[in-house]
């Protein structure tokens, strides 16, 4: 199996220095011959190198430089006066592209061809120029290079300036076959089936029957008593909630966090000028029940708002313990259910309110918030009509709803109970990844894994990145602090695992030799 990745370790490094040899001293006599066979790069130390792998062979390799001057400039002036503004407003230099000669075939190519367009877009290059053998101008062409100045070099090593950009490699026949790729996203969600309804008027009998019938599927799954569709994110959910809060008077509360999204509803709680106190866990720690209970019994406090799954790092917030907790103290519990909801099975009688999403576990289209309510809640003046939870329980739909969504909803929907089941079965293959010493966490829910990156694999979400396998690692958050995540709610996980299962099983002997 052909695969990538950037280069990090010796070995890797002393076999880059070898192929170097091999094709820019032997084959190509671009440099004098030494005892060593091997040729360490004059720009060594800023080059990036993509390579290529078979199995734990490496078998090519390119490199990456964006610090000027490059090669090239040396050897035709600054390459500015040949290319437009638009392509030099973030230029990098290609170098030393070497494929032993026994893999000169086109899926090593296909590979290569990847790697540069994933390289490329992560770091937000416009162009790259590269000094192109005369002897591999097919091949260049290929990827998507144009000759931009008239060839250099000598008789044996002639070389042609060419440039690739964004458009070029486009329209390139290389990326027709490098689109596509598998997501272990934890939303948004891949769609298989087709989009219904979009011409379906919310005001009309036939989307009140099918309103009704997600509705009802909604309240089943969750136990609670009611249940508004709102047209937004899982934010806008949470909005909702802390204007009901507000708009209820419900008093002084505590808001527990032990995340990203703990503090992202601490600060949304700010922005409603809420009266609480904040019990703060450090990040992935499950809450410290004991301690809290000691800090009920000392204030006086009407309501408790928490995150159930906090995405951010993977834990899962005990939901019965927070029920018994807000029982004993007559409190109102207040739940952020968006990464929970859907993949696992759970209760919200006994929540006051509750949000969730369209685009997360249950595998719909993302854009559909859900708010569970144990009661109806009294309209309100002091808050936004669109944020009055009222205004959604009075009957009639009172905004826009988009019936496409709607009826997505309802197919994914279809897959419960049985659902549950395969997200377990998934994430228990998941556990079993090679590399799954590093786990992070021990509090763990069916829907994503969360790894923290040791320095060995600081790399490791840019050489997924590389192979058309993308994890979730690019959120601030997540980059602060070296998490990468792998969920399980995408529609060809069974396909994506597989491809997933090799690469790491080749990358951890390459890593960890």
């Amino acid at each position: 199996m052909y695969w990538c990745k950037i280069a990090q370790t010796d070995k890797e490094f002393e076999a880059i220095a070898r192929l170097n040899y091999e094709t820019f001293v032997e084959e190509i006599p671009q440099h004098k011959p030494n005892p060593t066979k091997k040729k360490v790069d004059r720009f060594h130390q800023e080059n990036t190198y993509l390579v290529v792998y078979k199995g734990i062979e490496l078998i090519g390799m390119i490199a990456f430089r964006d610090q000027r001057p490059f090669s090239i400039d040396e050897k035709i002036g600054k390459v500015e006066q040949y290319l437009s503004q638009e392509q030099c407003a973030k230029l990098c230099e290609i170098r030393l592209l070497a494929v032993k000669k026994a893999y000169r075939t086109g899926r090593v190519l296909l590979r290569l061809s990847q790697a540069l367009n994933a390289f490329a877009y992560e770091k937000g290059y416009t162009a790259a120029v590269i000094s192109g053998t005369t002897r591999e101008e097919k091949l260049y062409k290929q990827i998507g290079f144009k000759q931009f100045a008239p060839a250099i070099g000598t008789k044996d090593a002639m070389f042609l300036p060419m440039l690739l950009t964004r458009q070029q490699f486009e329209q390139s026949f290389q990326h027709r076959l490098v689109t596509g790729g598998h997501t272990f996203y934890p939303g948004p969600v891949k769609q298989r089936v087709s989009i219904e309804y979009s011409d379906l008027s919310h005001r009309t009998a036939t989307f009140g029957s099918l309103y009704g019938r997600v509705t009802s599927k909604l309240l089943q799954l969750s136990e609670a008593h009611h249940v508004a569709l709102v047209v937004g994110t899982g934010t806008l959910a949470n909005e909702v909630m802390l204007g009901q809060i507000k708009a209820q008077q419900l008093g002084r509360g505590i808001i527990l966090t032990n995340g990203e999204f703990g503090e992202r509803l601490r600060k949304q709680a700010e922005r409603w000028a809420l009266d609480f106190d904040v019990v703060e866990q450090r990040w992935g720690q499950a809450f410290d029940f004991v301690s809290i209970d000691t800090m009920l019994q000392k204030g006086s406090y009407q309501w408790l708002l928490a995150v159930h799954g906090e995405t951010s790092t993977g834990t899962c917030n005990n939901l019965e313990q927070l029920v018994q907790l807000t029982k004993r103290y007559n409190m109102k519990l207040c739940v952020d259910c968006i990464s929970t909801f859907g993949a696992l099975p759970f209760s919200l009688k006994d929540c006051y309110l509750a949000t969730a999403v369209s685009g997360k576990a249950i595998g719909a289209l993302s854009g559909l918030a859900f708010v569970f309510s144990q009661k109806l809640a009294k309209p309100s003046t002091s808050i936004p009509a669109y944020m009055d939870l009222a205004n959604y329980q009075q009957g009639a739909i009172p905004f826009t709803l988009p019936a496409s969504l709607v009826r997505n909803v309802e197919v994914a929907l279809q897959a419960y109970p049985a659902r549950y089941e395969l997200l377990q079965q998934r994430f228990d293959t998941l556990l079993q990844l090679p590399l799954m010493h590093y786990k992070l966490l021990t509090t763990y829910y069916p829907m994503l894994i969360t790894l923290k990156c040791p320095k060995a694999l600081s790399q490791l979400h840019t050489d997924l990145t590389l192979n058309q396998l993308f994890v979730h690692g690019d959120s601030r958050y997540l980059r602060e602090n070296n998490f990468i995540q792998l969920s399980v709610i995408q529609p060809d996980f069974e396909q994506a695992i597989v491809r997933l299962q090799e690469i790491l099983c080749y990358y951890q002997q390459i890593v960890e030799a």
